[in-house]
């Protein structure tokens, strides 16, 4: 009995199969290179072997060319950092505080932060802000006595947030918010020192008001003593007298004369 010999040609159903099954896999495993994600409040930076190409993507479903090009996140929302600090002022004195500072990386600046600074945005504050902050506080309270400084807290806050502003818009990377100088802390003999100035002051502006109110007094009188003319005085004698008292006659409207006075008036 002869067995019949089958013919088997390559690549059947299971060849084909497996084949699908590969083509499948390589498929997905690129669209899952190819597409990536930002997430709100971030960009990200796309380099193509390693440079950095186009701007920055903003959020939401991005594309990139697989195993070729790669993305870098850049949180672009406000972030608030404390920094304590140490300076001298202009006369020498050593004083402790805080700076609290409100900033944001700006969105089409990561590029080139990614590119001249830092790969993480974890160092945008410690290579950017703060070497700005530092230099901006020392230069500012170095123009100002300790005195100075302690009474117009506000005003030097004000100064040193615009100072820093100025020095970080040189290079444009980050906006900054606000800035805000808090817990200062000085020796207790330049405490008693700060207080005895302002009562200096507010002891001199009361002087100064005093003065003030005097030399508007004296011209006050001036004014009404120039006002008190012959016939103004007549009237007034004639108003107070009450017809039978003795008097020390005088005419009104003679140059050089007197106005009558009362000399036996009741009391």
């Amino acid at each position: 009995m002869t067995t019949p010999i089958r013919n088997v040609t390559p690549g059947g159903s299971g060849g084909a199969a497996t084949l699908m099954l590969i083509l499948s896999f390589t498929g997905i495993l690129l669209l899952t290179q190819a597409l990536f994600i930002v997430p709100a409040g971030q960009v990200a930076v796309v380099t193509t072997l390693g440079k950095v190409s186009g701007g920055s993507r903003r959020a939401g479903l991005n594309f990139k060319v697989p195993f070729v090009q790669s993305f870098y996140p850049f949180d672009v929302r406000t972030q608030v950092q404390d920094e304590k600090f140490s300076s001298l002022t202009k006369d020498l004195q050593v004083i402790d505080a805080n700076a609290t500072v409100k900033y944001a990386l700006k969105a089409s600046e990561a590029g080139r932060v990614f590119r001249t600074i830092t790969y993480s945005d974890r160092e945008v504050y410690s290579k950017i802000i703060k070497p700005s902050l530092l230099k901006a506080l020392k230069s500012v309270f170095s123009q100002y006595e300790l005195v100075t400084i302690a009474s117009q807290w506000s005003d030097i806050s004000e100064l040193v947030e615009k100072t820093v502003s100025e020095e970080l818009s040189k290079f444009d990377y980050v906006s900054v918010q606000a800035l805000d100088l808090t817990n200062l802390k000085i020796a207790d003999e330049y405490k008693a020192a700060i207080e005895q100035k302002q009562i200096a002051e507010q002891q001199l502006l009361k002087a100064q008001t005093e003065v003030k109110i005097a030399e508007q007094e004296a011209l006050r009188y001036e004014t009404l003593t120039r006002s008190l003319d012959d016939q103004v005085l007549f009237k007034l004698f004639l108003d107070k007298w009450d017809g039978r008292t003795q008097v020390v006659p005088s005419l009104p409207g003679n140059k050089g004369s007197t106005p009558p006075v009362i000399v036996g008036g009741r009391k």
